[in-house]
């Protein structure tokens, strides 16, 4: 997609940093001038949102790292002060904790409408592909972020998901005692935890600059699925999508301050106000609601090396999604029996997250290991399946075709693929 910059300084200070650094042209192209397909749906916001998001959770913790102590006597006690003693640290506070919430939130939004899209398909693979790593960064992150409080649930988690490492074979045990920095969850792993938490959102940016430069590359998708044929499929970025998304973000965001400001510790859970204790076990232990799918996926199997692994390849599958799908068709639109099971998927993966968050016991478990089972068969047999014996709907000529046969101008034409 051609996206070379117009851009023409106005000014002598502007053309002589642009002829030695040429970043407001970049800027201009990538963001300004960039032909983007007209039919673009709200469900395209959350790029923008995630991109808002992140830079939220990096300045908010930050601030929040100046004021925090990474020491499993003191941790818990910073955490109050901060609450109390430093000006808006309470608001500093929720917007971090319930922000990654919220940044969780909306990737699961934006994975989800890529594989009903089809973003992943060619020439998109590197662009998807960035797209889980970020998504494998942000759940460490996430992770060792929980574990700072240092409360009962965050010491705890701390404790089962390292001792996760324990069960690969010859090296577990070595890669657990670094994990700890000793022979036990302690104020070493507290130190760590903290290091690493401060250092990958910064790595997550680094992912995402890679992540929007490769979408660079091929361009937008669109819902129809069709690539774009002429300008008249294209719109300028700005203004276009710029209001688009600034609307997006503003209803994004009074969800946010919502949540910060009448139920912000709704998302938690009691037990993490309540100092670490290494001799006293909580009687339920509990992640985060956005790990609550892979958590109940590593319960359901009983055998530990074997949930450890089913664990990480429910999230790595995802990096193979483009090959999986042997359909020719990107939309879902086009692809009625795909639509059909993709929604099947969205409520296991719900149903799983449900599952993540009751005891381990009984029924639960029955229902976890079919839904664990499913959720695998939906990437190594259903979709290779589906795009073998499915018949896809009649595809638009163009993407302006499509548009104008929506808003009752022309009928879609079938053709291009």
């Amino acid at each position: 997609m051609d996206s070379h910059s117009t851009y023409e300084p106005k000014n002598g200070a502007a053309r002589w940093l642009e002829s030695r650094l040429p970043v407001l042209g970049l800027v201009h192209s990538s963001f300004i001038a960039f032909p983007t397909p007209r039919n673009l749906n709200y469900w395209w916001n959350f790029g923008a949102i995630l991109t808002f998001m992140l830079a939220v959770q990096i300045i908010t913790g930050i601030v929040l790292a100046m004021h925090y102590t990474p020491n499993a006597a003191l941790a818990l006690d910073s955490t109050e002060s901060i609450m109390r003693d430093v000006n808006y640290g309470w608001l500093l506070r929720y917007l971090h904790a319930n922000g990654a919430s919220l940044f969780f939130f909306a990737v699961y939004i934006h994975i989800f409408r890529g594989m009903f899209y089809g973003s992943y398909k060619a020439p998109r693979e590197v662009l998807w592909i960035i797209g889980v790593l970020i998504f494998l960064v942000m759940m460490a992150t996430a992770f060792m972020g929980y574990v700072l409080p240092w409360g009962q649930m965050s010491f705890w988690a701390a404790t089962v998901i390292t001792n996760l490492f324990s069960a690969i074979p010859i090296v577990g045990t070595t890669v657990t005692t670094w994990l700890w920095g000793g022979f036990s969850v302690d104020n070493a792993t507290l130190n760590r935890f903290f290091s690493l938490h401060y250092l990958l959102p910064f790595v997550i940016a680094g992912l995402v600059m890679l992540h929007i430069w490769a979408l660079h590359v091929p361009g937008n998708g669109n819902p129809t699925g069709v690539n774009v044929k002429s300008k008249d499929d294209t719109v300028p970025f700005h203004p276009y999508y710029t209001i688009k998304d600034v609307f997006g973000l503003s209803v994004f965001l009074i969800l946010f301050a919502w949540i910060v400001f009448y139920i912000p510790n709704f998302l938690g859970h009691p037990d993490n106000y309540v100092a670490a204790d290494p001799l006293k076990t909580p009687a339920h232990i509990v992640p985060e609601w956005y790990f609550l799918p892979f958590y109940a996926i590593l319960r359901s199997i009983p055998n530990k090396l074997l949930g450890v692994i089913a664990l990480f390849g429910s999230i790595a599958i995802l990096l193979f999604l483009p090959w999986l799908d042997t359909s020719r068709i990107r939309s879902a639109v086009y692809r009625p029996i795909y639509r059909q099971f993709f929604w099947i998927f969205v409520i296991v993966t719900i149903g799983l997250g449900y599952l993540g968050s009751q005891p381990p016991e009984g029924i639960y478990v029955i229902i976890g290991r079919i839904l664990t089972v499913y959720y695998f068969l939906h990437f190594l047999v259903i979709l290779p399946v589906i795009g073998i014996v499915e018949k896809p709907k009649p595809l638009p000529a163009s993407i302006s075709e499509a548009v104008l046969a929506k808003n009752g101008h022309a009928p879609a034409v079938a053709g291009a693929k």
